[in-house]
């Protein structure tokens, strides 16, 4: 028997006896969901994350281009998407709670030895790897939330476990520009490592069993059939172009805008460069404000301001004062968290089943635009500079409007 079948968790904190109710805001067992999902997404995107800062270092250390540097996320998140695709159907017979602790333990083992990495080729080596682990968590909390908290309660409960990935991204950043400060860069990545096995260990002890999962018959099923047919609704069709769009030119800005920084005329160091994703914090604000919002006056409303903000911030970053580019990442990232946290809650609500599959597809096109833009991205930066990444934002913003206002108002079917 699994720990995600339904019985009485062995461990005294958590003995409150399991129904069949589905969990609401306010009790016990929903703060047990919120932190055990609130850590494993602190570690799993300070794990992503820790070397995208670090790039002008990697590039400096294999003697690579800006275009190369950001291989070593790409790679990542591209590995991630792939894996998505089928770690559902897997969660679905092992059971959800063993493949996100797993997930977390693996992915940071694989962090540690990226430390030791003796040349670029190894080090992508186990970037992949650590992508394919990496994969574990995202894809099947999202389904682990939408099968265990109610409707009205789960724009919130996503939030606040959005609100950890986004802390989780700012902490991996920042503590890896001031240990790479004061060590080096291969310091850094080991002791985000160690962070990530404190982290696994916290999500295990406290993560509940689940309560509407049913066991699958072990085996390995096909899960392409599955996906396909997700793709033929066109309402997740929108939302999977907007996590596309949303996560690609989110990871676009801030993979070059520490080459920017680091550069003329601002030479910034690397704690200082690693300290500005602070802005993350207003990830962690926007995340659950907006899930509320969302869940009070429409998603499609909410979501539109979010992509209107994301434009302001990235037409601020133009501006050469260093306080106003500060304030466009405040704002980027405020916008870009808010739209994630919309769009990610409204795939299970628009699925009408096999929500695990609709899950991993919204994010194997979150991740795929992080991959494919975020060295696309790198291209344009050489060419154009600075205003090539802005205005590849910019026509992302554009497309994103339209594909909310086809969601909203072409397509019918369950209410926005």
């Amino acid at each position: 028997m699994t720990g995600d079948q339904a019985t009485v968790h062995p461990r005294s904190f958590l003995t409150e006896k399991v129904g069949t109710s589905m969990i609401q805001q306010g009790t016990k067992t929903f703060r047990n969901i919120s932190l055990a999902l609130f850590a494993g997404g602190f570690v799993t995107f300070a794990l992503l994350y820790s070397l995208q800062p670090l790039m002008p270092e990697i590039s400096d250390t294999f003697s690579i281009t800006p275009a190369h540097a950001s291989l070593t996320l790409s790679v990542t998140t591209i590995a991630m998407a792939l894996t998505m695709l089928f770690i559902g159907s897997l969660s679905d017979s092992v059971g959800r709670r063993f493949i996100m602790t797993a997930a977390l333990v693996i992915s940071s083992v694989i962090a540690l030895l990226s430390a030791f990495s003796p040349g670029y080729t190894e080090l992508l080596l186990l970037r992949i790897l650590q992508g394919v682990a990496l994969a574990g968590l995202p894809a099947i909390a999202m389904t682990y939330l939408s099968e265990e908290i109610e409707p009205a309660s789960l724009g919130y409960a996503m939030g606040l476990y959005i609100s950890g990935n986004s802390i989780g991204g700012m902490a991996g950043r920042f503590i890896s520009g001031v240990v790479t400060d004061w060590f080096s860069w291969r310091a850094a990545v080991g002791f985000i490592g160690i962070l990530g096995l404190c982290a696994a260990v916290i999500f295990w002890l406290v993560i509940p069993p689940s309560r509407h999962f049913v066991k699958a018959a072990p085996g390995f099923k096909n899960p392409i059939p599955l996906l396909w047919s997700q793709c033929r609704n066109p309402r997740l069709l929108c939302l999977y172009g907007l996590g596309f769009l949303l996560m690609g030119g989110f990871v676009t800005l801030f993979n070059y805008i520490g080459f920017e920084l680091t550069g003329e005329p601002y030479h910034l160091s690397q704690s200082i460069v690693g300290s500005l994703f602070v802005v993350y914090l207003m990830g962690t604000v926007s995340s659950t404000w907006m899930g509320r919002l969302a869940d009070r006056y429409g998603r499609s409303h909410v979501l539109g301001i979010a992509l209107g903000i994301i434009l302001a911030g990235a037409v601020c970053t133009v501006h050469p004062a260093l306080w106003v580019k500060i304030i466009g990442l405040a704002l980027f990232a405020f916008g870009f968290f808010g739209g994630h946290s919309i769009a990610s809650s409204w795939v299970g609500l628009v699925a009408n089943q096999h929500k695990s599959q609709a899950n991993a597809l919204y994010l194997f096109f979150y991740y795929l635009g992080s991959s494919v833009s975020g060295t696309g991205g790198g291209l344009l930066y050489s060419h154009l500079g600075w205003i090539g990444i802005v205005g590849m934002i910019g026509v992302y913003v554009l497309i994103g409007f339209a594909l909310c206002n086809l969601l909203v108002h072409r397509l019918k079917g369950q209410a926005t």
